[in-house]
């Protein structure tokens, strides 16, 4: 073979060879919109679903699965799973709400938390599907509506939620624009139960405090053996500015990142707060027992501001809009071996 037709078979071959790194960096993403959810797969495997025709308060995305199939958030209360916490029903794997908009609570539900927040529950409804699009990234564009209990509408949204991997990550990108009535302002209360949110597997939790099979029992949740997944827990989160564990939980940070090892490996979920952002670094909602929220609206709880109560209110003029952006980080590894510094930084850096 002449120089030249060898020269053009080693080009051939690189290109192949790029080819197929690339198809492995970046799995093809695939959006099927079904009648009350969207299902999206990655490399014709299912990741997740994006849920909104249940009756559920909310929509939420639910299950999340790791690459080789492993479960991120918790079943409950969509499952019934032997061994799992039964706590906040409301706690729907992957969601966006807040409890206190306009003086209606559209994170809890039934009465709430205690008393701290408004017996007054609304909804988020999907008014209509906008568009869906498969690809190198998958799209996902929705329109809102925020319904009060006797039916009056507070506010709408609209949403994009974008899906998209790599060969050792995946990520669920949200952006949501709060839009503000044309004759009357939406108020953003303070309170520290919102906004972005997930709710992590079992296996991932800290020890607690918890409920399971009937029963609640009380003590190091890493002595006990979960019946759900035949692994005791050990849950660690770790922030950007070095919290770690319970002291994450009220304090400001660009991510928060939690994580575990499950069967011998070790997988985690970093949430990532975009700076553009209102008060970022957004204060942490990082709870022992799985919950794991980015809230910007609940500075008085977090700071432990008791004569302050409305410090964290935020305001949308009658007529405006607020866009929040996050993401979330599937990985596998610690935050030092998934890098999750380096990759905040080049989704801070995008516009």
């Amino acid at each position: 073979m002449n120089p030249g037709k060898l020269a053009l078979a080693a080009l051939c071959m690189l290109q192949m060879s790029i080819s197929l790194k690339a198809a492995d960096v970046a799995p093809e993403v695939k959006v099927i919109a079904l009648t009350d959810r969207v299902r999206v797969e990655l490399g014709g495997q299912l990741f997740t679903e994006y849920i909104y025709g249940d009756g559920a308060s909310r929509p939420y995305c639910y299950p999340i699965l790791a690459a080789d199939g492993t479960p991120m958030t918790r079943n409950f209360p969509m499952k019934n799973v032997p061994g799992e916490d039964t706590d906040h029903p409301w706690h729907r794997s992957l969601w966006f709400a807040h409890s206190l908009v306009n003086g209606i609570d559209f994170w809890n539900e039934g009465h709430g938390d205690a008393g701290r927040s408004p017996d007054t529950k609304g909804k988020t409804v999907q008014d209509y599907l906008v568009e869906t699009a498969s690809g190198a990234v998958g799209l996902i564009r929705t329109h809102d509506r925020w319904v009060a209990p006797d039916g009056k509408l507070v506010c709408t949204d609209e949403r994009t939620v974008r899906f998209h991997a790599t060969a050792d990550a995946r990520m669920i990108d949200f952006e949501v624009t709060l839009h503000a009535q044309p004759d009357a302002p939406l108020v953003m209360g303070d309170n520290k139960d919102g906004t972005m949110a997930i709710r992590l597997a079992q296996w991932m939790t800290m020890p607690h405090k918890y409920q399971g099979g009937g029963a609640t029992i009380t003590g190091a949740r890493s002595n006990v053996v979960s019946a759900a997944n035949n692994s005791a827990s050990a849950g660690h989160i770790l922030s950007s500015t070095g919290k770690r564990d319970n002291d994450t939980w009220g304090k400001r940070a660009d991510w928060c990142d939690y994580y575990s090892e499950h069967n011998g490996k070790t997988y985690g979920v970093a949430l990532f707060d975009h700076p553009d952002n209102i008060r970022h670094p957004t204060w942490w909602q990082a709870r022992d027992y799985g919950l794991f929220g980015a809230n910007p609206f609940g500075q008085h709880d977090y700071e432990n501001l008791k004569d302050q109560p409305h410090i964290g209110d935020y305001t949308i003029p009658a007529g405006g809009s607020l866009t929040l952006r996050y993401r979330f980080y599937f990985h596998n590894g610690d935050p030092q071996d998934a890098h999750i510094a380096e990759h905040y930084a080049e989704y801070a850096a995008e516009k």
